[in-house]
């Protein structure tokens, strides 16, 4: 297709995407921080955040103009995330965004609130399902009412869909790691059609990754699998022309224009290659785009693809994510003393030596500064990031590792001091945290990303680990990560580096709350009765409670009951740093080897179940506390005049104030796929 044919096609509509939103939801900017308001909203068990983006006056005009068409490159494909998600999420979202623009009825009742909540709690979770627990998320307000609701601003929903909304027993959870519902069955993920069997999953991909040589491809990355009427299987690939191609369409347009401004000439066929992929689907083409854009660096960079497949039970299909993000030049020549010392941490390991990378290939760590945020990255984000994905491409090309600087900032603004004393064991703990918490939970994340994901390596012959290790895959790749950053938190290295002041205090601090939140305070996340679902949840609980049961013996970790209140308490850092370290070791190893049994008995045997008498007395102490356990963000509005031929001009940021009103502009100006995919 011609650009210039697809420029004139789309010109009425560009415009109208670009249109600068409302001026109720925008706030002038301000740099001074003890002014900025950082929370915008809290409903249920969510407070949504908002976050500056420092430097961003001092870019360039062209700069500017790389990070609006980058950041509507990434807002056009948000409806992919919510088909993705669940089958029903587009017309559920699109009879929640009528009845709020156009519903004249009585706004004071109690249904009505609760309709409100809702109505947050979905556009929150990019869908009916919570973006944590994956339970669905059931209205508190009746059938009958929203029925009513429907009717006075004339839409429609079909009984089906209804019926998903407010029968607790329908497609109950997104993601489903429990082998005994079924994988696929339990998962109400858009991945699969709903007649499709983990066997026949294994069974279409069998020859396939048998046919794979040394640089495997992401089978399944971009693609729906379904099984066609006559027992044959396909996969509906995510292209332009194919499915989500009206959204595609967008997102390649933008990217062109991105293109115009690229920084370099690498980047620039960066975007080339990443616009052919999104056309043809081609997974050769994704990992060429891969390869160019890990080995390029520039002050502008962004994250746009089907990238994390923790949403896929089976571990093959990436959710829609994009991330604009802006060097913050600072604390990124600070942190990269870590990338040129990867190779030591590698060579210091307790992994088995035939286990570790000979030579650490081009670990690149940044810290940066987000812009905008979509898909999976958004309103819940990370605040590291390490990509690619692709094991080969890592090990021959290397990774880029990134710390979301300013979104972990926001999140430090939005403390909660006496939570903390209540959680916390004792005194020296409290001052502990207090002292040196952010820069721990910061050290941690460069660690875990920058080091634990680029370490290690497979053995020769043995699949990769969503092969492998299959649902427990993510959780088991997370925890080894973390193990990575553990051992090494409590290291004098880190000193003599010049990263910290006192290693031996960043250490146990970091220590402190990493069992503290692993065996106690994220229980809050949970419901009554509920194992853990969540693919990191699972990993922290796993490597804390491994520890746990493991330093039982010598006392390294003593659960304290004090006045009815539960505590852990640290009493050998050096013991838990060996047993951190007899972990990663094993979490290796079953890496390595593609051990499936131990991986299952690992996360099964600590990392799923909670004990419920604690987790009902935590949820009993943390209800004095208002602020929410989970915590996402509103985007900054990038906007700017555009000619019409799509050129952007006059490019400003700005703050919004009110979460509700920006999820409904997106709605209206990101809205491109039908609602049925």
């Amino acid at each position: 297709m011609k650009k210039y044919i697809f420029c004139i096609a789309l010109s009425s509509l560009l415009i109208g995407c670009a249109e600068k939103p409302p001026e109720e939801i925008v706030e002038e900017k301000t740099t001074d921080e003890t002014k900025f308001q950082w929370k915008v909203d809290q409903f249920a068990d969510i407070k949504v955040l908002r976050y500056q983006v420092p430097g961003f006056d001092q870019l360039t005009d062209r700069q500017k103009k790389l990070v609006y068409y980058l950041n509507q490159a990434g807002l056009s494909g948000r409806d992919i995330m919510w088909d993705q998600n669940y089958r029903h999420n587009l017309k559920v979202r699109k009879a929640l965004e009528k009845i709020l623009e156009n519903y004249a009825g009585d706004k004071t009742g109690n249904e009505w609130e609760e309709f409100v909540t809702y109505a947050k709690r979905v556009f929150f979770s990019n869908g009916i399902h919570h973006h944590y627990s994956n339970d669905k998320i059931i209205p508190g307000f009746s059938q009958e009412y929203f029925r009513s609701v429907l009717s006075e601003v004339g839409h429609e929903l079909a009984p089906e869909v209804l019926e998903a909304m407010f029968d607790p027993a329908i497609d109950a959870k997104k993601v489903n790691l429990d082998t005994s519902k079924g994988l696929i069955k339990g998962s109400a993920v858009n991945f699969y059609s709903e007649d499709l069997t983990v066997q026949e999953v294994d069974e279409y991909y069998k020859e396939k990754i048998a046919a794979q040589g040394e640089e495997p491809l992401e089978l399944g990355l971009n693609s729906k699998l379904v099984k066609n009427p006559d027992g044959t299987m396909e996969e509906r690939v995510w292209k332009v022309a194919g499915m989500y191609g009206e959204a595609l369409e967008k997102v390649v347009y933008w990217l062109e224009r991105a293109k115009t401004v690229a920084e370099n000439e690498q980047q620039a066929q960066a975007f080339d290659l990443l616009i052919d992929y999104y056309r043809t689907g081609d997974l050769e083409t994704w990992d060429k785009y891969n390869v160019a854009w890990v080995e390029n660096a520039t002050d502008i960079d962004y994250i746009n693809g089907f990238v994390e497949v923790y949403n896929d039970p089976k571990a093959f299909r990436g959710s829609y994510e994009t991330i604009v993000q802006i060097t913050d030049f600072d604390m990124s020549q600070k942190m990269q003393v870590l990338s040129e010392n990867a190779q030591w941490f590698e060579d210091n390991s307790p992994l088995i030596d035939s286990h570790k990378k000979k030579n650490v290939q081009g670990v690149k760590y940044k810290v940066v500064n987000v812009a905008g945020e979509a898909g999976d990255a958004s309103p819940s984000t990370p605040i590291g990031v390490n990509l690619p994905n692709n094991n080969w491409i890592r090990q021959k090309h290397g990774s880029k590792s990134v710390s979301l600087g300013n979104i972990i900032f926001a999140y430090s603004q939005d403390g909660n001091e006496a939570k903390l004393k209540e959680f916390a064991h004792d005194e020296e703990e409290i001052q502990l945290e207090k002292e040196y918490g952010i820069l721990a939970d910061k050290m941690l994340t460069a660690l875990h990303e920058v080091v634990g994901h680029a370490s290690g390596q497979i053995n020769a012959g043995v699949g990769q680990p969503k092969e492998t290790l299959k649902n427990y895959a993510s959780t088991m790749e997370e925890g080894r990560a973390d193990l990575v950053g553990l051992y090494f938190l409590y290291n004098p290295k880190l000193q003599e580096l010049g990263l910290v002041d006192d290693w031996e205090k960043l250490g146990k601090a970091s220590y402190d709350g990493y069992i503290r939140n692993a065996l106690v305070t994220q229980m809050t996340r949970l419901q009554p009765g509920s194992d853990i679902e969540e693919a990191h949840m699972r990993n922290r609980q796993m490597v804390a409670g491994w520890a746990y049961e493991k330093g039982k013996a010598d006392n390294v970790i003593e659960k304290v009951n004090r006045d009815g209140k539960t505590y852990f308490n640290i009493n050998d850092y050096e013991k838990l740093h060996t047993l951190f370290g007899e972990l990663l070791r094993e979490s290796q190893r079953i890496k390595s080897e593609g051990d499936y049994e131990a991986a299952s008995a690992l996360i099964e045997g600590y990392g799923v179940k909670v004990d419920q008498a604690i987790h009902k007395e935590v949820l009993n102490r943390n209800s004095q506390f208002k602020s929410a356990p989970y915590s996402g963000f509103v985007n900054p509005i990038i906007s700017a005049d555009l000619d019409e031929e799509g050129n952007a001009s006059n490019v400003a940021i700005s703050y919004p104030e009110n979460f509700l009103e920006q999820m409904l502009y997106y709605g209206k100006q990101y809205a491109f796929l039908p609602e049925e995919n």
